[in-house]
């Protein structure tokens, strides 16, 4: 979320010469962005999404996702996100009276048809890209408003995603960790995704699985990556997959937990 002290942009420019596997998110807006260049593999517990330069996409708040960023031989990775934040999205559901009518269950992330409107909005983004956003909020908010009523004037069913502010209920723990222990996202998130505070959170983890919630993450972690590393895979790129940040620390935690170096069991 958005800090006083630490503001993030609301519209985004990103550009990499390197393929990178970096971006792992809680998406905590709606993200509407504009692929120029490269192509983007994202992926969440169901699903994987290819993204092509030319396409629009819109990303769906509350949900988790790893990215895949690959800019084109001899080029560069670039994309431009606008975040439609909450707060303004109530700003206009207040002036303009536009309600959510139904229960959306639609993928997380999802491309939109292309259209010239689209288009030319997000080219004009480009001169913006230019100015410090920090003490020019008032004028990227009416950027992010305008990108609103674009959206429900050309895909007026995102009306009932973008109006509905209702917030993650309490659903089954077990369930959901078994599905995303691989996302490496802050407790704190995890237990807002499954409905609770992060008290009862804790308290709830321990009641379903017999131990605190980061001991069972790194167990959990660690046979997936025993597992996978054994079918072949390189431990370079099994670390990130499970949930590592950082190979060094993966390596320590894996030889401490099986005796071995993860590299030794390809060679088995």
């Amino acid at each position: 979320m958005t800090t006083k002290s630490n503001p993030k942009p609301k519209i985004l420019y990103s550009c990499y010469y390197t393929r990178s596997r970096e971006g792992e998110h809680f998406i905590p807006e709606h993200v509407f962005s504009y692929q120029i260049s490269g192509e983007m593999i994202a992926s969440d517990n169901k699903n994987t999404f290819h993204s092509k330069p030319g396409d629009f996409r819109f990303s769906k708040r509350n949900h988790l996702a790893k990215f895949t960023k690959i800019p084109p031989e001899g080029g560069e990775f670039k994309v431009i996100s606008l975040f439609l934040d909450q707060e303004i999205l109530r700003e206009v559901n207040k002036e303009y009276n536009y309600k959510a009518t139904k229960k959306v269950d639609s993928e997380a992330m999802f491309t939109l048809a292309p259209n010239p409107l689209y288009k030319s909005f997000m080219e004009s983004l480009l001169s913006y890209l230019e100015v410090e956003q920090e003490g020019n909020e008032a004028l990227f908010n009416l950027k992010i408003k305008e990108a609103i009523h674009l959206l429900l004037k050309i895909n007026p069913e995102l009306k009932d995603i973008l109006f509905d502010f209702t917030e993650p209920g309490k659903i089954d723990l077990e369930a959901f960790m078994n599905k995303n222990f691989h996302f490496n996202v802050k407790m704190h998130r995890f237990a807002y995704l499954t409905g609770r505070s992060l008290a009862t959170f804790k308290r709830d983890f321990q009641k379903t699985f017999q131990q605190a919630p980061g001991k069972w993450l790194l167990n959990k972690r660690l046979q997936e990556a025993y597992y996978l590393i054994s079918q072949g895979n390189p431990p370079s790129e099994v670390y990130i997959g499970v949930g590592f940040e950082d190979l060094s620390h993966f390596s320590f935690s894996f030889k401490k937990k099986f005796g071995i170096v993860p590299s030794s069991l390809n060679h088995k």
